[in-house]
C-alpha cells in the first residue's frame, strides 16, 4: 500500500510518500520561517494562505520525483494545530483522494511525531515511554500499541518549546528562537547562573515551564543594570542557564517515568527532541538505566510529511478510513484514539528512498 502523507498543522508544509514494501520514497518541506521572521512568532492567517500556495506544487514535484503517479491512500494532519492551516491540509487531502477514488484518514499530529522513530531500521518496538516535546506539547506517554497510548504527563502551561522560544525573543534572538538560543547556550559560562527546576520536587510526571520565562527575564535586567556587564555574555550565560534547566527537568521526569512503568525503552521526539543536550543527557540517563534511547533522525523531528505518510499507512493498512467529509481537531488527545492491530515490526518497512 502506498499513502500520501500532508502535513499542514503550523507553519510547515510537508508532503511525503510512503509503500509497505519500499519504505519511504520520498519526502519535500516547506519552511515558512522567513514569513514570519518579520513578526517574531507565527501568524495563523498567513500561515494557512501559504499553505495553500505550497501543498499542491510539492505534491505535482514529488510524485515527479517519485517517477510514479500510483497512490493507494491520502493521510492529512487533522490535529492540533492551528485551525486554519490544518483545513487546508485537510481539504486538499481529502479532495485528492476522492479526486483518485482512494481512502483517506485525518491523522493525529502527535501520534505522528510518536511513530516517526519506527521509521528507522532500527526503530523500537512496543511497549515504550514517549517524550512528545515540541512548540505546543510537552507530553510523557506510555504507548503499547499503535493507539494503545496512556498519558503520564502534561504540560500544566507552556510547553518546552514554547519556552524556548519565548525566551530566545526576550533575549533579542531572532526566530525562530529555540534553535538560536540552544546555539548561544554553547558560549554560556554553565558556572554564572542555576535557574530552578520545576516540579521536580515534587511527586508527579506533569512540566511547568512559564515560570523559566519570567526567572531568565528577571536575570537579565538584574544583569543589565550593573555597570560592568557584557551584554553579549550576559545572554549567552542566561541561555546555557535557561537550556540547562529545561533539558534537566526533562530527564528528571523521563527518569521517573521509566522506572514507574518498568519499561525500558525510551522513545524522544518532537521538535525540540533535536536539542543535541537533551539527545546527549537522555542517552546517558537510559544507558544508566539499563535501557536505550530512540529518536527520530533531526529532518523527522520538527513537522514534516513523512512521519503523517507512515503513520496513515498503518491506520489505513488497518481498514480504518473516512466518509467523504473533512475536518479539523484543533485540540484532540491523544489517548482518544483507536488502536491498530497488528503492531507493526521495527525494521521491516524501514527508511528507504528510491
Amino acid at each position: 500500500m502506498r499513502v500520501l502523507g500532508i502535513e499542514t498543522s503550523c507553519d510547515e508544509t510537508g508532503v511525503a510518500i510512503y509503500d509497505s514494501d519500499q519504505g519511504l520514497m520520498g519526502h519535500l518541506l516547506h519552511s515558512q520561517a522567513a514569513l514570519h521572521a518579520e513578526y517574531g512568532g507565527v501568524v495563523p492567517e498567513l500561515a494557512s494562505r501559504d499553505h495553500v500556495r505550497k501543498v499542491l506544487p510539492l505534491v505535482r514535484e514529488l510524485l515527479g520525483q517519485c517517477g510514479e503517479e500510483r497512490i493507494d491512500g491520502v493521510a492529512y494532519t487533522c490535529g492540533p494545530g492551528l485551525v486554519g492551516a490544518l483545513l487546508v491540509g485537510a481539504g486538499i487531502g481529502r479532495s485528492l483522494a476522492w479526486a483518485r477514488a482512494v481512502p483517506a484518514i485525518g491523522v493525529h499530529h502527535m501520534e505522528g511525531h510518536l511513530l516517526a522513530p519506527l521509521l528507522e531500521r532500527s526503530g523500537p518496538a512496543f511497549p515504550f515511554v514517549a517524550l512528545l516535546v515540541s512548540g505546543g506539547h510537552t507530553q510523557l506517554v506510555e504507548a503499547q500499541g499503535v493507539g494503545r497510548y496512556h498519558l503520564l504527563g502534561d504540560s500544566l502551561d507552556d510547553a518546552a518549546g514554547e519556552a524556548f522560544d519565548k525566551t530566545a525573543k526576550l533575549l533579542g534572538l531572532p526566530y525562530p528562537g529555540g534553535p538560536e538560543l540552544a546555539r548561544l547556550a554553547l558560549q554560556g559560562d554553565p558556572d554564572r547562573f542555576r535557574f530552578p527546576r520545576p516540579m521536580t520536587d515534587r511527586p508527579g510526571l506533569d512540566f511547568s515551564f512559564s515560570g523559566l520565562k519570567t526567572f531568565a527575564l528577571n536575570t537579565l535586567k538584574r544583569g543589565l543594570s550593573e555597570a560592568s556587564v557584557e551584554e553579549v555574555q550576559l545572554k549567552a550565560d542566561i541561555a546555557r542557564a535557561f537550556e540547562e534547566a529545561v533539558v534537566d527537568t526533562l530527564v528528571i521526569k523521563c527518569r521517573r517515568a521509566v522506572r514507574e512503568t518498568g519499561i525500558p525503552t525510551l522513545v524522544l521526539a518532537g521538535g525540540v527532541s533535536a536539542n543535541r543536550s537533551l539527545r546527549r543527557r537522555i542517552g546517558a540517563m537510559m544507558v544508566e538505566q539499563g535501557g536505550r534511547a530512540f529518536y527520530p533522525r533531526p529532518e523527522f523531528c520538527t513537522d514534516n510529511g513523512a512521519m503523517i505518510a507512515y503513520a496513515g499507512w498503518q491506520r489505513l493498512r488497518a481498514g480504518q478510513a473516512e466518509p467523504l467529509k473533512f475536518g479539523a481537531l484543533p485540540r484532540w488527545p491523544l489517548e482518544t484514539l483507536p488502536p491498530v492491530t497488528p503492531d507493526p515490526v521495527p525494521g521491516r518497512s524501514g527508511l528507504l528512498y528510491r
